[in-house]
């Protein structure tokens, strides 16, 4: 398989979103496809209107929100007549949200689920029954638990790094949660 990094700028791998101000501006799902679309390739506030069918108004004030928050930046410009347009590229491949409090004390917010959003997302492809996925239980220590999510993460960015080709774009979700699913006891 030929490594074809997005989006074509310099950026991290990834970034952890430290302040709850981050994981808001990420929790808005009009922002989270911005960021999404934006794993392609730098794109002006106008193609990204385009692209999602809204007012530039709108696209223009979350593009403003994800770049105050450090997500975005302005990687390139180019002179249209009169107007200097900007193309807007991710900060980094992957976000993730850190687990550590802010310096000032703030909570992050505890509404943010990717889950949600892929729930959301994955509505007409199980209708339609496109959706595959897998769910499993095991009794294991949290250390595994971290060590499976460091694995999982590294699929994600293989995914993320895949080349760009086809004419549908796939979600991708995972995760490992504690739960109370109910377990026998050790045997003697």
């Amino acid at each position: 398989m030929v490594d074809n990094p997005p989006p074509g700028h310099e950026l991290a791998d990834r970034m952890a979103l430290t302040t709850p101000a981050q994981v808001r501006a990420i929790g808005h799902p009009l922002r989270t496809t911005i960021l999404q679309l934006l794993h392609e390739r730098a794109a002006t506030v106008t193609e990204l209107a385009s692209a999602l069918e809204r007012p530039k108004s709108t696209v223009a004030h979350h593009v403003e929100v994800l770049t105050r928050e450090g997500l975005l930046r302005v990687v390139r410009t180019r002179r249209v007549r009169a107007i200097e347009e900007r193309f807007y590229g991710r900060t980094a491949r992957m976000f993730y949200v850190s687990a550590e409090p802010s310096a000032a004390g703030e909570q992050a917010p505890t509404d943010f689920n990717d889950f949600e959003v892929a729930a959301r997302e994955s509505a007409t492809a199980f209708e339609q029954g496109r959706l595959w996925g897998f769910i499993r239980h095991a009794r294991i220590s949290e250390d595994q638990a971290s060590a499976f999510w460091e694995r999982m993460a590294e699929l994600v960015a293989e995914f993320d790094r895949a080349p760009r080709s086809g004419d549908t774009v796939y979600g991708f979700a995972v995760g490992i949660y504690p739960t109370d699913h109910p377990a026998l006891p050790f045997e003697d």
